[in-house]
C-alpha cells in the first residue's frame, strides 16, 4: 500500500536539499541530499505513519487521487508577526527541522484535523 501514496518533492534552499510530502498522511515527510534519496526516505516514513497509526488505532486514509492540484504551485507567501515568527523559528530548531518544514508539519496536521471533522 506504500507506494501508492503520491509523493510531492521539492528544492528547500533553507534545508540545501529535497523535501518529500506525503499529503495524505498529515505531517508525513522527508529530506534527502538527492531526489531518490528523498523518495527513499518518504517510502519509510509512509511505512513508520501507517505503523504508528495504527498503534493508536488512528484511521489510515486511502490514497489520493491525481486531481487538480495540478494548476497550484506549492508555494505561498504569508505575512505573519515578528514575534510569532520567532517563536515558530525556535520551535522548528528544537525539533531539528527547517521553518518551512515546521510550518508544514502544522499546516497539514490542522488541515487533517478539518477534514476529518468535516
Amino acid at each position: 500500500m506504500r507506494n501508492k501514496y503520491p509523493i510531492e518533492l521539492f528544492w528547500s534552499e533553507e534545508d540545501k536539499g529535497y523535501i518529500a510530502v506525503v499529503p495524505d498522511l498529515g505531517g508525513c515527510s522527508a529530506w534527502g541530499k538527492t531526489e531518490d534519496e528523498a523518495i527513499r526516505e518518504a517510502r519509510d516514513a509512509i511505512e513508520a505513519w501507517i505503523k504508528a497509526a495504527k498503534s493508536v488505532k488512528r484511521a489510515i486514509p486511502e490514497p489520493s487521487r491525481r486531481g487538480d492540484e495540478e494548476a497550484y504551485s506549492g508555494k505561498f507567501l504569508m505575512r505573519i508577526p515578528k514575534r510569532l515568527h520567532a517563536d515558530m523559528a525556535r520551535a522548528a530548531k528544537s525539533q531539528g527541522v527547517s521553518l518551512s518544514q515546521y510550518v508544514l508539519y502544522l499546516l497539514t496536521e490542522k488541515h487533517v484535523q478539518h477534514k476529518k471533522a468535516a
